[in-house]
């Protein structure tokens, strides 16, 4: 089945928010939205929920639709984090590991949607329980939680 013009538009966010994680990640070691490019992150991955609810491959909810929810609640509750201050002296970690975890989030439709499509005609995975797939899941899960090791690393230097 090929991509709608609505597909195409989520699509587009989504590589939007990505890009700018990827940025925000490498420059800063952190996503923030007290910057650009961490509000660029935070509005496309909300956008890239948002139109992903409105996209059903077999006319039912699937797990990619409870992935946005989850990621809207995680956003949710990091932005409290950030900005309220609301888990106290932790806010710094729960803000910069939970925008973090988002960013994973994005990696598990990126690489299940890009290795079941691609390359055209001979995809990498045969479906989303393709054990290279599940692997490959796993290793950038594996990534993330090194990531947020390391942030956590830095925070609590920056905190002393």
């Amino acid at each position: 089945m090929g991509i709608t013009p609505f597909g195409w538009l989520h699509t587009v966010i989504s590589i939007v928010a990505v890009i700018a994680g990827i940025v925000a990640l490498v420059r800063d070691k952190k996503i923030s939205t007290k910057n650009l490019v961490g509000k660029v992150y935070v509005v496309m991955t909300i956008l890239s929920c948002l139109t992903g609810f409105f996209i059903f491959h077999h006319g039912e909810i699937s797990p990619g639709h409870i992935l946005g929810v989850i990621t809207l609640i995680v956003l949710g509750i990091a932005g409290a984090a950030e900005h309220k201050h609301a888990f106290g002296r932790a806010s710094q970690y729960v803000a910069t590991i939970g925008y973090s975890l988002t960013f994973f989030f994005h990696m598990i439709p990126t690489l299940t949607e890009g290795s079941t499509r691609l390359p055209s005609g001979a995809p990498l995975a045969s479906s989303p329980d393709d054990p290279k797939l599940q692997m490959a899941i796993g290793v950038v899960f594996l990534l993330f939680l090194i990531g947020a090791a390391l942030q956590a690393t830095r925070l609590h230097a920056e905190s002393r």
